[in-house]
């Protein structure tokens, strides 16, 4: 939370308009404004592997997920739903018909309580098996034998780095792409979008992958092989049979979409940092043309690209926002201190 709460702050922060009067922001224009032109090439970089991740996080593990989820629930082959993903986000990005993206937007709050609501009562159906689910997830994290068999220091090392990978997956924390978004609104002051920006973490991270992680082992599905979106449904139809998988995949799609659609918007911006506007369509149109690669893929060669291409992206952020953390604090004193004459 704190680490997103900083790179919200910068981003808007040292926002700039571009060549056609929008705001654009993000880790690389706090490090050009920030850090100043000696530490340019960081935010070159940030841009490049910024560029490239949201391939990755944005469009292939998205898409991958929405895939294999309609594919367990529904049957609808693979290539399907790749097909008809690359049409609409096509239709949204290029064809410019935002009503397909303002509807799935305004899906989104309500899918969240939804799915929410919907992983309460897979806990409460199995509320006698949470004491033993903690046991089994705190045990097994830090034993020699991993719980489905494995070796001492190799478990352990992989729960960390599996940890790590899926928590900067879930909320984006270290990346910088939220600054992205947070700087593209009309909000007039940096802290109050960084208090505002660092509550997602929150939410997403502490609330929902908890009830999702429980959901998974109390149900009793997470030693059955399955992986990714089909374990997650899983667990919600062995608790809600019949509407258990229905709910948790027509989630999964609303989230997947509007996420893709997110990081369009914060590659589009990278690209536009290293080569112009120039660049806004040739990058929409091999983004739209992913797609269906990206449903068709591997899922373990799908995590390991977002998962590579996240790490690449964060080392530049996380190197700015060392630097530039006394601005942080001094933002921060200010706002808390007029907030508290204001009251006086």
């Amino acid at each position: 939370m704190a680490t997103k709460y900083c790179e919200v702050v910068l981003a808007v922060h040292f926002r700039e308009k571009d060549d056609r009067g929008e705001h654009a922001g993000g880790p690389m224009y706090a490090i050009k404004n920030g850090l100043g032109r000696k530490w340019l090439w960081l935010g070159v970089a940030f841009a490049i592997f910024g560029g490239f991740a949201g391939f990755g996080i944005g469009n292939m593990v998205q898409v991958n997920s929405m895939a294999q989820a309609l594919e367990s629930t529904f049957s609808i082959p693979l290539w399907v739903t790749g097909v008809v993903t690359m049409v609409l986000i096509g239709l949204v990005i290029l064809g410019g018909i935002k009503r397909i993206g303002a509807v799935a937007a305004s899906l989104v709050p309500f899918m969240c309580v939804a799915y929410v609501l919907a992983g309460l009562v897979v806990l409460a159906i199995n509320v006698e098996r949470i004491p033993e689910a903690l046991d089994l997830i705190f045990t097994h994290a830090f034993s020699p034998i991993a719980a489905t068999g494995g070796f001492a220091g190799a478990a352990v090392m992989a729960a960390i780095r599996y940890g790590v990978a899926r928590g900067i997956f879930s909320n984006e924390a270290g990346l910088g792409s939220a600054g992205i978004a947070q700087a593209a609104g009309t909000t007039t002051n940096a802290v109050q979008s960084g208090l505002i920006g660092m509550m997602g973490t929150f939410i997403d991270t502490i609330i929902i992958c908890s009830i999702t992680g429980l959901a998974i082992v109390c149900s009793g599905v997470w030693s059955s092989g399955a992986s990714g979106a089909a374990l997650s449904a899983s667990a919600f139809e062995v608790s809600m049979p019949g509407i258990g998988g229905i709910i948790l995949t027509l989630a999964l799609v609303v989230f997947a979409f509007t996420t893709i659609l997110g990081w369009s918007y914060y590659g589009e911006k990278c690209w536009e940092f290293l080569l112009g506007t120039k660049s806004t369509l040739p990058y929409r149109i091999i983004w739209v043309v992913a797609i269906p690669f990206g449903a068709v893929s591997q899922l373990d060669f799908a995590w390991l690209l977002a998962d590579t291409l996240n790490g690449l992206m964060a080392l530049p952020n996380l190197v700015s926002l060392i630097l530039l953390s006394p601005l942080v604090l001094k933002l921060t004193r200010e706002y808390f201190q007029g907030q508290a004459g204001q009251r006086s």
